[in-house]
């Protein structure tokens, strides 16, 4: 393990230890309790009286314990049972400073500092949430330093969701901070998708609670929108027609997530009819495998759905979770936290209620699917190929891929599948960034051209390819929520993808990605000489995203595929031709 590997694991460890943390080889998850007395305080960040020495990895053991006898050090075996390179010794605090300045001239000893104290960046504040396993097992904190599922909206079809205060019913306290929008009773035909059952304000809970707001519960895609859409009454069961219903409503009025979380035994024309429209419409539809322990049951089971089974907090198949060839993915469902109603939704009657099921599953999926639509990441089976290929297999038992009629591509990690989205597009852009600039340099140079490239310029292509500081989510440096939170996620990711914050259901026209905005920026700014650097800089970091999605085409737009493709390329095209103009004119 590289020496800067095996010291911020050692840091890690040692803030785990000082919070309380047990390492265990048991595969329940580790829960956070942000009630628990932490020793440190919430605002520390060394631990007094211990330091990091890093010594040489070729020194010699002797040598070693010479440095160790010379000041005194006595290595914590707690921190590094097997004597490594990295020692953590425990010093009084009024001779740390005069310590690390005598081994910081010592030539064996290649670093000293104090001990730093490594948190996880966004731990949300919601007093339930260190019940909520099954959003620490799926990644969420993971999956948060890269979005929350802003401008995505989900279409929650169900008995409804607790969304607003009209008449008898009201809006649940924990989702006051949620958008609702659109949506229609299909029960009773009105616009009001009131919940008087409680199976869909639950399932809804999980897509995207209102998080961090110091009640409650969190959601996963706590950012997006949700779109109540009622097909099923306060029994909790609904009719074919309008459950087809239902899903066409939500194709049409913009949802790009469509969640099932209901099903029946039989097959219909009607349904997998509805489904399809769906998913031409470019909407991505998941569904609850079903709850008999037996084949999968519809809307589930039709092609393209993603269909979800049910694990519980040891990754192990719910006993009740139906299994077959069809099962996508898997996902939490066993003992599922969330708030929802009760009395009929009426009173102002809420609980916080714990419920077990692949209907708590398949929310889990919806919410992560919105998650990397916030990423820019609109066409559903780009959507469906990340979830799936970064779905975890390592299982007490064994591994999940030799199951895939209960686990299908494994379990849910949509952790994973954000840094792995997001690493991918990240280093694709720069790697078209670079050529396509190679390219124009030697384009201009051959035709005896002087091409200069500024500081404005790398600012310019950077601003347009990846965002200003598009590593703000490897160092889990993004701000926890409010406008610090919208800024930080701009600042992240390019100019081409800004409107997604706005609405993925705009993004899919691409009014940002393409070359309008970079002629735009040459008609007014051409004349101005010191521009011309940044100017050529625009319009090689739209190049650099408009082939990146050219050939990934991991975005949708209403003209199909290869129309896509050709406007793109057609796009990227002009662009070249507006960086040429820009950086050749600089020069003379």
């Amino acid at each position: 393990m590289p020496r800067g590997s095996r010291l911020v694991s050692l840091m890690a460890l040692a803030a785990l230890l000082a919070s309380g943390g047990v390492a265990s080889a048991d595969p329940a998850p580790y829960r956070l309790d942000p009630a628990a007395s932490d020793p440190l305080g919430p605002a520390a960040d060394e631990i007094a009286g211990e330091i990091a020495v890093d010594v040489a990895d070729d020194l010699p053991a002797a040598e070693v314990a010479r440095l160790e006898q010379r000041y005194g050090l006595h290595p914590n075996s707690a921190y590094s049972p097997d004597h490594d390179r990295i020692d953590v010794v425990a010093v009084s605090v009024d001779r740390e400073d005069a310590l690390l300045d005598a081994l910081a001239h010592e030539p064996g000893v290649e670093g000293a500092e104090r001990m730093e104290v490594l948190r996880a960046s966004f731990v949300p504040d919601d007093p339930l949430y260190k019940d909520q396993w099954h959003l620490t097992r799926v990644g969420a904190e993971s999956a948060w330093e890269h979005g929350c599922g802003r401008g995505v909206t989900v279409a929650v079809v169900d008995t409804g969701v607790a969304c607003f205060d009209k008449g008898p019913f009201s809006r649940g306290s924990d989702l006051t901070g949620t958008r609702c929008e659109g949506g229609y009773n299909f029960v009773s035909d009105g616009e009001d998708a009131h919940d008087d059952q409680g199976h869909g304000t639950h399932v809804a809970g999980t897509v995207a609670q209102t998080t961090n707001n110091g009640k409650g519960t969190a959601g996963l895609a706590f950012c997006a929108r949700l779109m109540p859409v009622k097909v099923l009454n306060r029994f909790g069961w609904g009719t074919l027609a309008d459950v087809a219903e239902g899903i066409r409503f939500a194709a049409d009025h913009g949802a790009q997530v469509i969640n099932l979380s209901l099903g029946g035994p039989s097959k219909s024309r009607i349904l997998g009819e509805a489904v399809r429209y769906a998913e031409d419409k470019g909407a991505l539809v998941v569904a609850a495998a079903g709850n008999s322990g037996r084949a999968v049951g519809y809307p589930a089971a039709y092609d393209g759905v993603v269909a979800v089974s049910a694990t519980d907090s040891n990754d192990k198949m719910a006993w009740f979770s139906s299994r077959g060839r069809q099962i996508a993915i898997a996902a939490p469902g066993v003992g599922v936290t969330q708030q929802t109603i009760c009395q009929a939704g009426r009173n102002k009657c809420e609980l916080f209620g714990t419920l077990s099921g692949t209907s708590m599953a398949s929310p889990h999926v919806a919410g992560a699917a919105a998650l990397l639509m916030g990423m820019g990441i609109t066409h559903a089976s780009s959507v469906r190929d990340a979830l799936l290929s970064s779905a975890r297999t390592d299982l007490a038992g064994g591994d999940a891929r030799s199951q895939p009629e209960l686990y299908g591509a494994g379990i849910l990690d949509v952790g994973s599948a954000m840094q792995r989205a997001f690493v991918r597009r990240l280093a694709l852009r720069l790697g078209w960034l670079v050529a396509v600039l190679v390219w124009i340099w030697r384009r201009i140079r051959r035709r005896g051209g002087g091409v200069a490239v500024t500081a404005g310029t790398a600012v310019g292509a950077l601003f347009a390819s990846v965002g200003l500081v598009p590593v703000l989510p490897l160092f889990g440096a993004l701000p926890r929520m409010g406008a610090l939170r919208w800024l930080g996620e701009l600042a992240c990711r390019p100019f081409a993808e800004w409107d997604v914050g706005w609405s993925a259901a705009v993004h899919r026209w691409l009014p940002l990605a393409n070359a309008l905005p970079a002629g735009i920026a040459l008609a007014l700014l051409f004349g101005v000489r010191r521009a011309r650097g940044v100017l050529g800089g625009l319009a090689l970091g739209t190049v650099a995203v408009l082939l990146q999605l050219a050939v990934s085409l991991d975005v949708t737009m209403p003209v199909g595929a290869l129309a896509t493709r050709l406007w793109l390329v057609a796009n990227a095209g002009l662009c070249l031709w507006f960086a040429r103009v820009s950086l050749q004119a600089e020069k003379s």
